[in-house]
């Protein structure tokens, strides 16, 4: 089975000229990134969207694609799925930060170099080199 899911890492400056990236801390309790599956008749942009707006409550615009990533997972019942996610860089537009309850446990707004920091220690690795490129194109270098 083939799973396709999209989603993004989502920044906005404030008034001082600061930048601030938007991370979530999934059900697990791991620091994330908004994602979800795509659903019928939707292009893999307008999913990316979609998620982002039910898991964070933000809206946004889709700046360019960064990366996608595919591994594999166990579904009970089904077997071995194959997993694609497509992030995208997403400039903030509107909306009030509120997380999805029933999703994730918590989002927040971090300065770029405190989320690389929960990115590389608390995240899931195969979100590393998503982040990083976001960053990057931010105008911040990590390692």
């Amino acid at each position: 089975m083939k799973e396709i899911s999209a989603g993004g890492v989502v920044f906005r400056k404030q008034r001082e000229r600061e930048l601030e990236v938007q991370m979530i801390q999934d059900r697990y309790g791991k620091i994330t990134l908004p994602k979800g599956k795509m659903e019928a008749g939707e292009t893999i942009e307008q999913t990316a969207l979609r998620e982002i707006v039910e898991e964070t409550g933000i809206e946004g615009r889709i700046v360019e694609p960064l990366e996608t990533i595919r591994y594999q997972y166990t579904m009970s019942g089904i077997g071995l799925v194959d997993k694609e996610v497509h992030y995208f860089l997403v400039e903030h537009t509107g909306g009030k930060l509120a997380a999805q309850v029933e999703e994730i446990r918590g989002v927040e707004w971090l300065a770029p170099l405190e989320a690389w920091h929960q990115q590389v220690h608390n995240g899931y690795g195969n979100n590393d080199s998503v982040v990083k490129k976001a960053l990057e194109k931010l105008g911040y270098e990590v390692e």
